[in-house]
């Protein structure tokens, strides 16, 4: 954070913030921000208050208090009268929402980002999975069911290594 902004009240502004948020990381991925997941979807700062609207990866997210708590402490930083979370669950959330940040995270990690689409998602796009180790998108699902719900696993053809992608939605 930039020591300049947090010394005056008045100069807090909305990059501040999402700067902060970049430092809050999802706790099943560690190494992705929530700004890289792109669940964050509305920002309102004032000089009393700041409040920011999130749409959670699926209704019965698991992290989701935690998220919200670890945003409010970072936020807690600032000089505000009041911090608020909302969940906004009327907005879906989607893999289209994930930073090009993020999706360089996931493969760092191995993991194979979830594709890009427009419009209705079709299933023939999971038999496209370029791999992370490689980028080969000679690729083979192995299974549709991974880990979590949100993953399959393939097979490079060509490096021969396993590897999870996550599910577009």
């Amino acid at each position: 954070m930039q020591s300049g902004s947090m010394e005056q009240t008045a100069h807090l502004t909305d990059a501040d913030v999402w700067q902060a948020l970049a430092d809050v990381h999802d706790p099943e991925i560690p190494a992705l921000s929530i700004v890289d997941m792109g669940i964050v979807t509305k920002l309102d700062v004032s000089a009393e208050r700041i409040t920011v609207t999130i749409t959670p990866t699926f209704v019965g997210c698991p992290a989701l208090e935690m998220i919200k708590q670890t945003i409010t402490e970072r936020l807690s930083e600032f000089p505000v009268k009041e911090v608020e979370v909302r969940v906004d669950y009327t907005t879906p959330w989607t893999t289209n929402r994930l930073t090009e940040q993020g999706r360089a995270v996931l493969r760092s990690l191995g993991f194979a980002p979830p594709p890009r689409f427009e419009g209705e998602f079709e299933p023939a796009i999971l038999l496209n999975a370029s791999c992370p180790h490689c980028g080969s998108t000679n690729t083979t699902l192995r299974s549709p069911f991974g880990p979590a719900l949100c993953r399959a696993i393939y097979l490079c053809n060509d490096c021969h290594q396993a590897f999870e992608q996550f599910k577009p939605l």
